[in-house]
Protein backbone atom coordinates (compact mmCIF):
# COMPACT_ATOMS: atom_id res chain seq x y z
CA UNK A 1 0.00 0.00 0.00
CA UNK A 2 1.56 3.33 -1.30
CA UNK A 3 1.49 6.26 0.89
CA UNK A 4 0.38 9.96 0.03
CA UNK A 5 2.32 12.97 0.43
CA UNK A 6 -0.21 14.87 1.82
CA UNK A 7 1.33 18.06 3.68
CA UNK A 8 4.49 16.52 4.27
CA UNK A 9 6.69 19.19 3.15
CA UNK A 10 10.74 18.69 2.20
CA UNK A 11 12.77 20.49 4.29
CA UNK A 12 16.49 19.93 2.98
CA UNK A 13 17.97 17.95 -0.69
CA UNK A 14 20.19 15.31 0.48
CA UNK A 15 22.95 16.24 -0.75
CA UNK A 16 23.28 19.82 1.09
CA UNK A 17 23.57 18.28 4.95
CA UNK A 18 26.02 19.10 6.38
CA UNK A 19 27.80 19.09 10.22
CA UNK A 20 26.29 22.20 10.72
CA UNK A 21 22.68 20.32 10.46
CA UNK A 22 23.27 17.67 13.60
CA UNK A 23 20.51 17.30 15.47
CA UNK A 24 17.98 18.73 13.19
CA UNK A 25 14.90 17.15 12.36
CA UNK A 26 14.15 17.18 8.72
CA UNK A 27 12.38 15.71 5.83
CA UNK A 28 14.08 14.59 2.80
CA UNK A 29 12.97 13.22 -0.29
CA UNK A 30 14.20 10.96 -3.51
CA UNK A 31 14.71 7.68 -4.90
CA UNK A 32 16.07 4.66 -3.10
CA UNK A 33 19.74 4.55 -4.76
CA UNK A 34 21.00 1.72 -2.66
CA UNK A 35 19.59 -0.44 0.16
CA UNK A 36 22.21 -2.55 2.82
CA UNK A 37 20.11 -4.96 5.32
CA UNK A 38 21.95 -5.71 8.46
CA UNK A 39 19.32 -7.28 10.34
CA UNK A 40 18.77 -4.76 12.93
CA UNK A 41 19.91 -1.63 11.35
CA UNK A 42 19.16 -1.39 7.38
CA UNK A 43 20.62 1.58 5.61
CA UNK A 44 19.86 3.10 2.47
CA UNK A 45 21.11 6.12 0.29
CA UNK A 46 18.43 8.24 -0.77
CA UNK A 47 19.51 9.95 -3.89
CA UNK A 48 17.70 13.56 -4.84
CA UNK A 49 18.99 16.32 -7.33
CA UNK A 50 21.43 17.54 -4.85
CA UNK A 51 23.31 14.28 -4.27
CA UNK A 52 22.94 11.41 -1.81
CA UNK A 53 22.34 11.32 1.89
CA UNK A 54 22.63 8.26 4.06
CA UNK A 55 19.52 7.08 6.04
CA UNK A 56 19.32 4.78 8.74
CA UNK A 57 16.65 2.39 10.28
CA UNK A 58 16.77 0.93 13.62
CA UNK A 59 14.63 -1.61 14.72
CA UNK A 60 15.10 -1.42 18.40
CA UNK A 61 14.41 2.70 18.57
CA UNK A 62 11.70 2.59 15.60
CA UNK A 63 10.35 -0.62 14.43
CA UNK A 64 7.56 0.67 12.09
CA UNK A 65 9.59 2.58 10.15
CA UNK A 66 12.22 -0.74 10.21
CA UNK A 67 10.00 -2.74 9.31
CA UNK A 68 8.59 -1.12 6.39
CA UNK A 69 12.10 -0.12 5.43
CA UNK A 70 12.32 -3.82 4.27
CA UNK A 71 10.21 -3.58 1.14
CA UNK A 72 12.23 -1.05 -0.19
CA UNK A 73 13.90 -1.28 -3.38
CA UNK A 74 16.18 0.01 -5.92
CA UNK A 75 14.58 3.70 -7.19
CA UNK A 76 11.51 3.60 -4.98
CA UNK A 77 10.50 7.20 -3.96
CA UNK A 78 9.95 7.87 -0.29
CA UNK A 79 9.55 10.51 1.80
CA UNK A 80 11.71 10.38 5.34
CA UNK A 81 11.19 11.90 8.53
CA UNK A 82 14.32 12.21 11.09
CA UNK A 83 16.94 13.44 12.88
CA UNK A 84 20.47 14.48 11.76
CA UNK A 85 23.54 12.93 13.48
CA UNK A 86 27.31 12.66 13.11
CA UNK A 87 29.04 10.03 11.95
CA UNK A 88 31.40 8.12 13.55
CA UNK A 89 32.83 7.18 10.76
CA UNK A 90 32.53 10.23 7.57
CA UNK A 91 32.41 9.04 4.31
CA UNK A 92 34.73 11.62 2.29
CA UNK A 93 32.86 10.48 -0.95
CA UNK A 94 29.81 11.97 -0.83
CA UNK A 95 29.52 15.48 0.35
CA UNK A 96 26.99 14.93 3.08
CA UNK A 97 29.24 12.08 4.75
CA UNK A 98 30.18 13.69 7.64
CA UNK A 99 25.81 13.01 8.41
CA UNK A 100 23.56 10.88 8.03
CA UNK A 101 19.63 10.78 8.93
CA UNK A 102 18.21 8.58 11.99
CA UNK A 103 14.66 7.74 10.08
CA UNK A 104 11.55 8.17 12.64
CA UNK A 105 9.25 7.45 9.58
CA UNK A 106 8.83 6.55 6.16
CA UNK A 107 6.23 6.96 3.49
CA UNK A 108 6.49 4.65 0.53
CA UNK A 109 5.53 7.08 -2.37
CA UNK A 110 5.87 4.88 -4.85
CA UNK A 111 7.55 1.83 -6.10
CA UNK A 112 9.96 0.96 -9.34
CA UNK A 113 10.39 -1.74 -11.55
CA UNK A 114 14.19 -3.04 -11.61
CA UNK A 115 15.57 -0.39 -14.09
CA UNK A 116 17.19 -1.67 -17.06
CA UNK A 117 21.13 -0.38 -16.17
CA UNK A 118 22.57 1.13 -12.44
CA UNK A 119 21.97 4.25 -11.80
CA UNK A 120 25.16 5.51 -11.83
CA UNK A 121 27.68 7.19 -13.91
CA UNK A 122 30.17 3.80 -14.25
CA UNK A 123 26.91 2.51 -16.21
CA UNK A 124 27.88 -0.04 -18.29
CA UNK A 125 24.90 -0.05 -20.85
CA UNK A 126 24.85 0.84 -24.22
CA UNK A 127 23.92 4.39 -25.43
CA UNK A 128 21.25 3.07 -27.16
CA UNK A 129 20.07 1.41 -23.82
CA UNK A 130 20.43 4.72 -22.29
CA UNK A 131 18.75 6.78 -24.61
CA UNK A 132 15.85 4.69 -24.68
CA UNK A 133 15.11 4.82 -21.02
CA UNK A 134 16.76 9.01 -20.72
CA UNK A 135 14.36 9.53 -17.90
CA UNK A 136 16.46 6.93 -15.95
CA UNK A 137 19.92 8.26 -17.50
CA UNK A 138 19.13 11.73 -16.48
CA UNK A 139 18.78 10.42 -13.09
CA UNK A 140 22.93 10.04 -12.95
CA UNK A 141 25.24 12.55 -10.95
CA UNK A 142 27.24 13.29 -14.26
CA UNK A 143 24.38 14.28 -16.41
CA UNK A 144 22.65 15.88 -13.14
CA UNK A 145 25.51 18.06 -13.67
CA UNK A 146 25.79 18.50 -16.93
CA UNK A 147 21.70 19.62 -17.10
CA UNK A 148 22.97 22.17 -13.98
CA UNK A 149 25.70 23.70 -15.58
CA UNK A 150 24.27 24.09 -18.85
CA UNK A 151 21.13 25.79 -16.72
CA UNK A 152 24.22 28.04 -15.28
CA UNK A 153 25.72 29.05 -18.76
CA UNK A 154 22.26 30.37 -20.18
CA UNK A 155 21.63 32.01 -17.14
CA UNK A 156 25.00 33.51 -16.96
CA UNK A 157 24.82 34.56 -20.49
CA UNK A 158 21.27 36.06 -20.11
CA UNK A 159 22.86 38.39 -17.25
CA UNK A 160 25.38 39.59 -19.03
CA UNK A 161 23.80 40.73 -22.14
CA UNK A 162 20.96 42.41 -20.18
CA UNK A 163 23.62 44.77 -18.25
CA UNK A 164 25.04 45.40 -21.70
CA UNK A 165 21.37 46.74 -22.88
CA UNK A 166 20.40 43.99 -25.31
CA UNK A 167 16.76 42.98 -25.39
CA UNK A 168 15.90 39.07 -25.22
CA UNK A 169 13.35 39.14 -28.41
CA UNK A 170 11.68 35.80 -29.75
CA UNK A 171 11.23 34.90 -33.54
CA UNK A 172 8.79 32.73 -34.75
CA UNK A 173 9.48 29.15 -34.88
CA UNK A 174 6.92 28.65 -38.17
CA UNK A 175 8.00 30.46 -41.18
CA UNK A 176 9.10 30.27 -45.10
CA UNK A 177 11.57 28.13 -46.42
CA UNK A 178 14.56 30.15 -47.07
CA UNK A 179 17.29 27.92 -47.74
CA UNK A 180 20.56 28.57 -45.62
CA UNK A 181 23.05 25.74 -46.62
CA UNK A 182 21.26 22.65 -44.84
CA UNK A 183 17.78 21.43 -45.66
CA UNK A 184 14.94 22.84 -44.21
CA UNK A 185 12.46 20.69 -41.65
CA UNK A 186 8.87 21.31 -43.80
CA UNK A 187 6.20 21.70 -41.84
CA UNK A 188 2.63 20.93 -43.62
CA UNK A 189 -0.12 23.84 -43.52
CA UNK A 190 -3.63 22.19 -42.82
CA UNK A 191 -5.70 25.90 -43.78
CA UNK A 192 -3.26 26.43 -46.52
CA UNK A 193 -3.24 23.17 -48.86
CA UNK A 194 -0.22 22.50 -50.64
CA UNK A 195 1.91 25.17 -48.45
CA UNK A 196 4.63 24.61 -45.71
CA UNK A 197 6.17 26.54 -42.51
CA UNK A 198 9.68 26.12 -42.43
CA UNK A 199 11.19 25.36 -39.42
CA UNK A 200 13.98 28.12 -38.76
CA UNK A 201 17.51 26.97 -39.31
CA UNK A 202 18.80 30.20 -37.72
CA UNK A 203 16.60 33.29 -36.81
CA UNK A 204 19.10 35.58 -39.51
CA UNK A 205 16.40 36.42 -41.13
CA UNK A 206 14.33 37.74 -38.69
CA UNK A 207 17.24 39.63 -36.39
CA UNK A 208 18.10 41.02 -39.18
CA UNK A 209 14.82 42.85 -39.30
CA UNK A 210 14.54 43.84 -35.66
CA UNK A 211 17.38 45.83 -36.58
CA UNK A 212 15.72 47.57 -39.35
CA UNK A 213 13.11 47.75 -36.61
CA UNK A 214 15.37 50.00 -34.62
CA UNK A 215 15.71 47.25 -31.54
CA UNK A 216 19.37 48.29 -31.52
CA UNK A 217 20.69 45.17 -29.53
CA UNK A 218 18.66 42.35 -29.50
CA UNK A 219 19.69 38.45 -28.52
CA UNK A 220 17.93 35.38 -27.91
CA UNK A 221 18.93 31.92 -26.92
CA UNK A 222 17.14 30.01 -29.91
CA UNK A 223 16.47 26.87 -31.30
CA UNK A 224 17.26 25.77 -34.81
CA UNK A 225 16.59 22.52 -36.82
CA UNK A 226 18.60 21.66 -40.13
CA UNK A 227 18.27 18.53 -41.58
CA UNK A 228 21.72 17.70 -41.70
CA UNK A 229 24.20 14.45 -41.57
CA UNK A 230 24.68 13.69 -37.88
CA UNK A 231 28.31 13.63 -35.73
CA UNK A 232 29.39 13.77 -32.20
CA UNK A 233 28.76 17.53 -32.28
CA UNK A 234 26.37 17.92 -34.66
CA UNK A 235 22.06 17.49 -33.98
CA UNK A 236 19.29 17.57 -35.99
CA UNK A 237 17.87 20.62 -33.53
CA UNK A 238 20.53 22.78 -31.46
CA UNK A 239 20.33 25.79 -29.08
CA UNK A 240 22.53 28.61 -29.49
CA UNK A 241 22.84 32.47 -28.53
CA UNK A 242 22.29 34.78 -30.98
CA UNK A 243 22.34 38.21 -31.34
CA UNK A 244 22.95 41.24 -33.68
CA UNK A 245 23.44 44.92 -32.72
CA UNK A 246 23.07 47.93 -35.12
CA UNK A 247 26.22 50.33 -35.81
CA UNK A 248 28.89 47.90 -34.66
CA UNK A 249 32.29 47.78 -35.89
CA UNK A 250 33.50 44.03 -35.60
CA UNK A 251 35.56 44.94 -32.78
CA UNK A 252 32.09 45.86 -30.61
CA UNK A 253 30.88 42.19 -31.12
CA UNK A 254 33.76 40.53 -30.56
CA UNK A 255 34.13 43.21 -27.39
CA UNK A 256 30.91 42.22 -25.76
CA UNK A 257 30.81 37.94 -27.02
CA UNK A 258 34.62 38.39 -24.89
CA UNK A 259 32.58 39.90 -22.00
CA UNK A 260 29.95 36.62 -22.12
CA UNK A 261 32.53 34.03 -22.75
CA UNK A 262 34.87 35.48 -19.95
CA UNK A 263 31.57 35.26 -17.20
CA UNK A 264 30.07 31.82 -19.00
CA UNK A 265 33.93 30.33 -18.07
CA UNK A 266 33.89 32.00 -15.05
CA UNK A 267 30.65 29.56 -14.40
CA UNK A 268 33.59 26.28 -13.60
CA UNK A 269 35.93 28.72 -11.63
CA UNK A 270 38.52 29.36 -14.98
CA UNK A 271 39.56 32.98 -15.88
CA UNK A 272 40.81 33.83 -19.09
CA UNK A 273 41.35 37.36 -19.97
CA UNK A 274 40.48 39.41 -22.78
CA UNK A 275 40.70 40.62 -25.70
CA UNK A 276 41.16 36.94 -27.32
CA UNK A 277 43.91 36.10 -29.81
CA UNK A 278 42.93 37.89 -33.58
CA UNK A 279 43.95 35.24 -36.59
CA UNK A 280 43.89 36.05 -40.20
CA UNK A 281 41.79 32.72 -41.50
CA UNK A 282 45.36 32.29 -44.27
CA UNK A 283 47.54 32.67 -41.68
CA UNK A 284 45.57 29.94 -39.15
CA UNK A 285 45.43 27.55 -42.61
CA UNK A 286 48.94 28.40 -43.13
CA UNK A 287 50.06 27.37 -39.41
CA UNK A 288 47.86 25.49 -38.47
CA UNK A 289 46.13 23.38 -41.23
CA UNK A 290 42.32 24.67 -40.00
CA UNK A 291 40.16 27.34 -39.56
CA UNK A 292 39.42 26.12 -36.01
CA UNK A 293 42.88 25.25 -34.98
CA UNK A 294 43.39 24.07 -31.18
CA UNK A 295 46.09 26.86 -30.07
CA UNK A 296 46.89 24.42 -27.06
CA UNK A 297 50.06 23.29 -28.43
CA UNK A 298 52.67 25.26 -30.76
CA UNK A 299 53.30 22.25 -33.74
CA UNK A 300 52.93 24.39 -36.69
CA UNK A 301 53.08 23.29 -40.63
CA UNK A 302 55.89 24.57 -43.15
CA UNK A 303 54.88 24.41 -46.74
CA UNK A 304 57.73 22.41 -48.27
CA UNK A 305 56.51 21.19 -51.63
CA UNK A 306 60.26 22.45 -53.22
CA UNK A 307 62.03 20.24 -51.47
CA UNK A 308 59.81 17.19 -52.44
CA UNK A 309 60.02 17.92 -56.15
CA UNK A 310 62.90 15.48 -57.16
CA UNK A 311 59.69 12.70 -55.85
CA UNK A 312 56.64 14.60 -57.34
CA UNK A 313 56.39 11.71 -60.52
CA UNK A 314 57.43 9.09 -58.29
CA UNK A 315 55.15 9.56 -55.76
CA UNK A 316 52.22 11.23 -58.34
CA UNK A 317 51.10 13.66 -55.79
CA UNK A 318 49.67 17.38 -57.23
CA UNK A 319 49.54 20.49 -55.40
CA UNK A 320 51.63 21.15 -52.19
CA UNK A 321 53.49 19.19 -49.62
CA UNK A 322 53.19 20.25 -45.98
CA UNK A 323 55.41 19.03 -43.47
CA UNK A 324 55.50 19.57 -39.43
CA UNK A 325 58.25 18.32 -36.71
CA UNK A 326 57.12 15.69 -34.01
CA UNK A 327 59.38 16.34 -30.70
CA UNK A 328 60.70 12.78 -29.46
CA UNK A 329 58.78 11.08 -31.72
CA UNK A 330 61.76 8.89 -33.76
CA UNK A 331 61.96 6.56 -31.51
CA UNK A 332 58.24 5.68 -32.83
CA UNK A 333 57.88 1.69 -33.81
CA UNK A 334 56.89 0.45 -37.14
CA UNK A 335 53.04 0.24 -36.14
CA UNK A 336 52.88 3.50 -34.66
CA UNK A 337 54.24 5.10 -37.95
CA UNK A 338 51.70 2.93 -40.12
CA UNK A 339 48.58 3.65 -37.51
CA UNK A 340 50.04 7.48 -38.30
CA UNK A 341 49.73 6.94 -42.17
CA UNK A 342 46.43 5.18 -41.60
CA UNK A 343 45.43 8.36 -39.84
CA UNK A 344 46.53 10.63 -43.08
CA UNK A 345 44.65 8.53 -45.57
CA UNK A 346 41.59 8.58 -43.65
CA UNK A 347 42.30 12.34 -43.67
CA UNK A 348 42.76 12.79 -47.58
CA UNK A 349 46.12 12.25 -47.59
CA UNK A 350 47.87 11.17 -51.20
CA UNK A 351 51.09 10.33 -49.51
CA UNK A 352 52.35 10.45 -45.91
CA UNK A 353 56.73 10.36 -45.38
CA UNK A 354 58.68 10.02 -42.57
CA UNK A 355 62.22 11.26 -41.32
CA UNK A 356 63.90 10.03 -38.22
CA UNK A 357 66.10 12.93 -37.17
CA UNK A 358 68.69 10.56 -34.72
CA UNK A 359 72.31 11.38 -33.48
CA UNK A 360 73.39 8.36 -35.79
CA UNK A 361 72.22 10.10 -38.87
CA UNK A 362 68.95 10.81 -40.49
CA UNK A 363 66.99 7.84 -42.19
CA UNK A 364 64.16 8.02 -44.54
CA UNK A 365 62.64 5.62 -47.15
CA UNK A 366 62.26 9.06 -48.89
CA UNK A 367 66.18 9.29 -49.41
CA UNK A 368 67.09 7.27 -52.63
CA UNK A 369 64.55 9.73 -53.97
CA UNK A 370 65.35 12.91 -52.07
CA UNK A 371 69.31 12.12 -51.24
CA UNK A 372 70.95 12.35 -48.09
CA UNK A 373 71.36 15.90 -48.99
CA UNK A 374 68.13 16.30 -49.67
CA UNK A 375 67.11 14.95 -45.87
CA UNK A 376 69.36 16.90 -44.71
CA UNK A 377 68.43 20.53 -46.12
CA UNK A 378 64.40 19.51 -45.07
CA UNK A 379 65.70 18.97 -41.50
CA UNK A 380 67.45 21.92 -41.59
CA UNK A 381 64.73 23.53 -43.15
CA UNK A 382 61.97 22.61 -40.55
CA UNK A 383 64.90 23.30 -37.60
CA UNK A 384 64.17 19.54 -36.64
CA UNK A 385 66.36 17.96 -33.68
CA UNK A 386 67.72 14.29 -32.73
CA UNK A 387 64.97 12.83 -31.38
CA UNK A 388 62.41 14.34 -33.70
CA UNK A 389 60.10 12.62 -36.45
CA UNK A 390 59.52 14.77 -39.59
CA UNK A 391 56.07 14.32 -40.98
CA UNK A 392 54.72 15.67 -44.77
CA UNK A 393 51.94 14.69 -46.39
CA UNK A 394 50.06 15.41 -49.98
CA UNK A 395 46.70 15.67 -50.39
CA UNK A 396 44.46 13.06 -52.91
CA UNK A 397 42.30 15.23 -53.66
CA UNK A 398 42.86 19.01 -55.27
CA UNK A 399 40.24 21.74 -55.28
CA UNK A 400 40.14 24.96 -57.42
CA UNK A 401 41.71 28.05 -55.60
CA UNK A 402 42.14 25.78 -52.43
CA UNK A 403 45.18 23.73 -50.86
CA UNK A 404 43.72 20.30 -49.90
CA UNK A 405 47.25 19.76 -48.29
CA UNK A 406 46.39 22.18 -45.51
CA UNK A 407 42.93 20.10 -44.84
CA UNK A 408 45.51 16.84 -44.36
CA UNK A 409 48.11 18.92 -42.39
CA UNK A 410 45.91 19.91 -39.73
CA UNK A 411 44.29 16.09 -39.23
CA UNK A 412 48.00 14.97 -38.50
CA UNK A 413 48.89 18.18 -36.64
CA UNK A 414 46.01 16.94 -34.42
CA UNK A 415 46.99 12.83 -34.03
CA UNK A 416 50.39 14.04 -33.13
CA UNK A 417 49.66 16.74 -30.64
CA UNK A 418 46.90 14.02 -29.39
CA UNK A 419 49.44 10.82 -29.16
CA UNK A 420 52.30 12.74 -28.38
CA UNK A 421 50.68 14.12 -24.93
CA UNK A 422 51.70 18.08 -26.26
CA UNK A 423 47.97 19.66 -25.68
CA UNK A 424 47.53 21.47 -22.48
CA UNK A 425 44.18 20.06 -21.14
CA UNK A 426 44.34 23.08 -18.42
CA UNK A 427 44.22 25.64 -21.61
CA UNK A 428 41.58 27.30 -23.01
CA UNK A 429 42.60 29.17 -25.69
CA UNK A 430 39.83 31.44 -27.73
CA UNK A 431 40.49 32.97 -31.23
CA UNK A 432 38.98 35.39 -33.37
CA UNK A 433 39.43 33.82 -37.07
CA UNK A 434 38.95 36.74 -39.48
CA UNK A 435 39.60 37.53 -43.17
CA UNK A 436 37.66 34.52 -44.44
CA UNK A 437 36.70 34.04 -48.36
CA UNK A 438 33.26 35.24 -48.91
CA UNK A 439 32.65 32.52 -51.39
CA UNK A 440 33.58 28.72 -51.55
CA UNK A 441 33.40 26.07 -54.49
CA UNK A 442 31.18 23.32 -54.29
CA UNK A 443 32.15 20.12 -55.94
CA UNK A 444 28.72 19.40 -55.58
CA UNK A 445 27.32 22.17 -57.45
CA UNK A 446 30.55 23.02 -59.72
CA UNK A 447 29.71 26.53 -58.86
CA UNK A 448 30.79 28.91 -55.97
CA UNK A 449 28.51 29.26 -53.24
CA UNK A 450 28.47 31.15 -49.61
CA UNK A 451 31.15 30.65 -47.47
CA UNK A 452 28.78 31.72 -44.67
CA UNK A 453 25.32 32.40 -45.84
CA UNK A 454 24.30 35.11 -48.43
CA UNK A 455 23.72 38.49 -46.18
CA UNK A 456 27.69 38.30 -45.09
CA UNK A 457 29.06 41.27 -45.68
CA UNK A 458 31.69 42.04 -48.40
CA UNK A 459 34.86 44.25 -48.10
CA UNK A 460 33.77 47.85 -50.24
CA UNK A 461 37.00 47.78 -52.28
CA UNK A 462 35.80 44.08 -53.57
CA UNK A 463 32.28 44.69 -54.53
CA UNK A 464 33.73 44.76 -58.10
CA UNK A 465 34.97 41.38 -58.20
CA UNK A 466 31.78 39.78 -57.14
CA UNK A 467 31.43 38.58 -60.93
CA UNK A 468 34.90 38.58 -62.24
CA UNK A 469 36.69 37.13 -59.69
CA UNK A 470 34.35 35.78 -57.05
CA UNK A 471 36.85 33.60 -55.53
CA UNK A 472 39.16 36.85 -54.62
CA UNK A 473 35.95 38.25 -52.57
CA UNK A 474 36.68 39.13 -48.68
CA UNK A 475 34.18 38.27 -46.30
CA UNK A 476 33.25 40.37 -43.73
CA UNK A 477 32.85 36.98 -41.59
CA UNK A 478 34.47 36.01 -38.38
CA UNK A 479 34.62 32.47 -36.15
CA UNK A 480 35.30 32.34 -32.48
CA UNK A 481 37.16 29.19 -31.69
CA UNK A 482 38.01 27.55 -28.22
CA UNK A 483 40.52 24.57 -28.31
CA UNK A 484 39.95 23.54 -31.87
CA UNK A 485 36.42 23.83 -31.56
CA UNK A 486 34.33 26.48 -33.60
CA UNK A 487 31.49 27.56 -31.26
CA UNK A 488 30.11 30.51 -33.50
CA UNK A 489 30.11 32.42 -36.36
CA UNK A 490 29.28 35.83 -37.20
CA UNK A 491 29.69 38.48 -40.07
CA UNK A 492 29.23 42.37 -40.33
CA UNK A 493 25.97 41.76 -42.55
CA UNK A 494 25.20 43.50 -46.03
CA UNK A 495 22.99 46.74 -45.38
CA UNK A 496 22.58 48.10 -48.75
CA UNK A 497 19.93 46.63 -51.23
CA UNK A 498 21.51 47.20 -53.96
CA UNK A 499 24.68 45.30 -52.68
CA UNK A 500 22.36 42.41 -51.66
CA UNK A 501 21.18 42.01 -55.43
CA UNK A 502 24.44 41.65 -56.80
CA UNK A 503 25.56 39.14 -54.13
CA UNK A 504 22.51 36.83 -55.25
CA UNK A 505 23.05 37.55 -58.97
CA UNK A 506 27.00 36.19 -57.77
CA UNK A 507 25.38 33.10 -56.31
CA UNK A 508 23.43 32.43 -59.48
CA UNK A 509 20.05 33.71 -58.37
CA UNK A 510 17.74 35.52 -60.81
CA UNK A 511 16.17 38.70 -59.89
CA UNK A 512 12.78 36.10 -59.74
CA UNK A 513 14.26 33.82 -57.32
CA UNK A 514 15.51 36.43 -55.24
CA UNK A 515 12.53 37.86 -55.23
CA UNK A 516 10.61 34.49 -54.43
CA UNK A 517 12.93 33.52 -51.68
CA UNK A 518 13.47 36.79 -49.99
CA UNK A 519 11.28 39.29 -51.17
CA UNK A 520 9.80 40.54 -47.67
CA UNK A 521 13.48 41.04 -46.39
CA UNK A 522 14.99 42.91 -49.99
CA UNK A 523 11.74 44.80 -49.62
CA UNK A 524 12.72 45.76 -45.80
CA UNK A 525 16.43 46.54 -46.64
CA UNK A 526 14.81 49.65 -48.73
CA UNK A 527 13.83 51.61 -45.99
CA UNK A 528 16.89 52.84 -44.22
CA UNK A 529 18.25 49.98 -43.10
CA UNK A 530 21.41 50.55 -40.51
CA UNK A 531 24.38 48.91 -40.87
CA UNK A 532 24.34 45.95 -38.65
CA UNK A 533 26.26 42.68 -37.44
CA UNK A 534 25.81 39.94 -34.94
CA UNK A 535 26.88 36.85 -34.39
CA UNK A 536 25.79 33.08 -33.28
CA UNK A 537 27.33 30.82 -30.83
CA UNK A 538 26.68 27.10 -29.99
CA UNK A 539 25.42 26.66 -26.60
CA UNK A 540 25.29 22.84 -26.71
CA UNK A 541 28.92 22.88 -27.63
CA UNK A 542 29.80 25.59 -25.36
CA UNK A 543 28.01 22.81 -22.62
CA UNK A 544 29.98 19.89 -23.86
CA UNK A 545 33.55 21.38 -23.72
CA UNK A 546 32.76 23.18 -20.25
CA UNK A 547 31.46 19.83 -18.81
CA UNK A 548 34.37 18.04 -20.58
CA UNK A 549 32.56 15.63 -22.75
CA UNK A 550 33.10 14.39 -26.52
CA UNK A 551 29.63 14.24 -27.19
CA UNK A 552 26.92 16.78 -27.31
CA UNK A 553 24.14 14.17 -26.22
CA UNK A 554 25.45 14.63 -22.81
CA UNK A 555 24.72 17.86 -22.24
CA UNK A 556 21.38 18.05 -23.96
CA UNK A 557 18.60 16.65 -22.10
CA UNK A 558 16.48 14.72 -24.98
CA UNK A 559 18.97 14.56 -27.97
CA UNK A 560 17.98 12.62 -31.06
CA UNK A 561 20.57 9.63 -32.30
CA UNK A 562 22.99 9.71 -35.44
CA UNK A 563 20.19 8.58 -37.37
CA UNK A 564 17.95 11.26 -36.35
CA UNK A 565 15.49 9.29 -33.96
CA UNK A 566 14.41 10.03 -30.23
CA UNK A 567 14.47 6.36 -28.86
CA UNK A 568 12.56 7.53 -25.60
CA UNK A 569 9.61 8.82 -27.69
CA UNK A 570 9.88 7.18 -30.61
CA UNK A 571 10.10 9.78 -32.79
CA UNK A 572 10.01 10.16 -35.82
CA UNK A 573 6.83 7.77 -36.41
CA UNK A 574 3.88 7.40 -38.97
CA UNK A 575 0.88 9.47 -38.42
CA UNK A 576 -2.93 8.39 -38.89
CA UNK A 577 -4.16 8.56 -42.49
CA UNK A 578 -7.00 10.97 -41.40
CA UNK A 579 -4.31 13.87 -40.15
CA UNK A 580 -2.77 13.45 -43.50
CA UNK A 581 -5.97 13.59 -45.42
CA UNK A 582 -6.62 16.88 -43.37
CA UNK A 583 -3.54 18.58 -44.96
CA UNK A 584 -3.87 17.27 -48.02
CA UNK A 585 -0.63 14.68 -48.20
CA UNK A 586 -0.40 11.55 -49.35
CA UNK A 587 2.86 9.02 -48.82
CA UNK A 588 4.65 8.45 -51.48
CA UNK A 589 6.69 4.87 -51.01
CA UNK A 590 10.56 5.21 -52.57
CA UNK A 591 13.00 2.87 -52.40
CA UNK A 592 14.73 3.76 -49.67
CA UNK A 593 11.62 3.71 -47.68
CA UNK A 594 10.88 -0.17 -48.62
CA UNK A 595 14.47 -1.17 -47.83
CA UNK A 596 13.40 0.77 -44.20
CA UNK A 597 10.67 -0.68 -43.54
CA UNK A 598 11.72 -4.27 -44.69
CA UNK A 599 14.99 -4.06 -42.08
CA UNK A 600 12.59 -2.92 -39.53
Amino acid sequence: MLDALGNLKRTNYCGDLRASDADKDVILMGWVHRRRDLGQLIFIDLRDRAGLAQIVFNKELHPEAHKKAEELRSEFVVAVEGKVIRRQKSNPEIASGEVEVMATRLHILNNSKTPPFQIEDGVTASEETRLRYRYLDLRRPRLHSNIELRHQIVFTMRKTLDELGFFEIETPLLTRSTPEGARDCLVPSRIHHGQFYALPQSPQIFKQILMISGMDRYFQICKCIRDEDFRADRQLEFTQLDLEMSFPRQEDIFHVIEQVMVATLGVIGVEVTAPFRRLDYKVALAKYGSDKPDLRFAMELHEVTSHFEPARETFKFEGNVQAMVAPGAAAWSRKQIDELVEAGKAAGARGVYTVKVAAEGISSALEKNLGADGLKKLAEALGAKVGDLIVAASAKDQIPHTDTSLNVGGALRLYLGDKLNLIDRSKWEFAWITGFALFEWSERDKRWVSAQHPFTGIYEEDIEKLETAPWECRSKGYDLVLNGVELGSGSIRIHRQDVQARMFKALGLSDEQAKHRFGFFLDALTYGTPPHGGIALGIDRIAMLLAGEKSLRDVIAFPKTTKAQDLMSEAPSSVDTDQLDDLGIAIKQTEAGMTAKKDE
